[in-house]
């Protein structure tokens, strides 16, 4: 991906530097009026990109109860008191990276909301190590992966993730990293737009195998989103040679079934929560290849 020498996001909160206490898209347009799908149930959640990773192979190991995950109450102690920033956002080169990727997701999330007589409100991404309070969602914590927090609209990532990502996971390369945090902005843009909201408002009348369904669903659509900012990327000419196969590659690296195959040795279908690997390949590409945000209604699919 070619993001050196680029504009940098002012939307980036560094904790890393925080003491601890004791405790139209694209020129002549194309991009079609952004719709909003609807049906006749409820909406999957915000869970994120790795939710999955967590309920199946950090929890087995840690004990975390996964309903804590699902409900967004994960707590993994007392939380740190943060400190007030000690200085200015770090300037590595992960970091820059991090803000070059925000910022092109603004770009294309707030022409695609003026388009549609609407007003982007970007979220700011939380850079931590260690440890980290969220605002609504419980403790963040270097295991849990990369999250979008409906309650304070911040996405949270420890930047040692990208390391798991690799080594764990085999899913290498900037751009797989960048589809992570342009997944994690596709659920703010569904906190923007009711997506989420309905779910949370209809989740305690669910059965769990009902939120599940529906949680794939948004996770689908979030890939989606993701697909759409890639195009955009390249339209931009960011894109290098092999960037689409590493989004493909982690899209297919933490598909439910892949994950659920890993930790235990077989999958599970009614429990998953984000979709398999196929499902989650095939709508980041429906994205990636239409460009167009009404191709990304999960929700009234045919076929996921």
């Amino acid at each position: 991906m070619k993001w050196r020498g680029r504009k940098r996001s002012s939307h980036i909160e560094d904790r890393r530097g925080q003491r601890r206490g004791g405790g139209g898209f694209g020129g002549g347009g194309g991009m079609p009026r952004l719709r909003m799908p609807r049906s006749g149930g409820a909406r999957g959640g915000g869970l994120g990109i790795v939710g999955l990773i967590i309920l199946l192979v950090v929890g087995m190991a840690l004990g975390v109860d996964p309903s804590q995950l699902l409900n967004g109450t994960l707590s993994t102690g007392p939380a740190p008191r943060q400190a007030p920033s000690s200085g200015p956002v770090a300037t590595d080169d992960m970091t820059k990276f991090v803000g070059v990727v925000v910022q092109e997701t603004e770009d294309l999330w707030t022409e695609v909301f003026s388009q549609n007589g609407l007003t982007y409100d970007p979220p700011t991404v939380v850079i931590f190590s260690g440890q980290t309070r969220s605002g609504g969602c419980g403790v963040a914590n270097a295991s849990t992966g990369p999250f979008y927090c409906p309650g304070d609209r911040k996405v949270y990532i420890d930047l040692d993730f990208y390391e798991t990502l690799r080594r764990r996971f085999g899913a290498p390369g900037d751009f797989a990293q960048a589809y992570v945090l342009a997944h994690e902005i596709g659920h703010h843009v569904q906190q923007l737009t009711g997506v989420l909201p309905e779910f949370n408002a209809a989740r305690p009348r669910l059965s769990t195998e009902e939120a599940n369904a529906w949680s794939v669903k948004v996770e689908l659509q979030a890939d989606c989103y993701a697909g759409i900012w890639a195009a955009f990327a390249g339209q931009e000419n960011l894109l290098e040679r092999g960037d689409i196969d590493e989004a493909l590659n982690a899209a297919s690296q933490i598909g439910d079934d892949s994950l659920q195959k890993q930790a235990q040795g077989f999958a599970v279908p009614k429990t998953f929560t984000h979709g398999t690997s196929a499902q989650r390949k095939r709508w980041f590409e429906k994205g990636y290849s239409s460009a167009n945000v009404g191709a990304c209604d999960t929700f009234s699919a045919a076929r996921l």
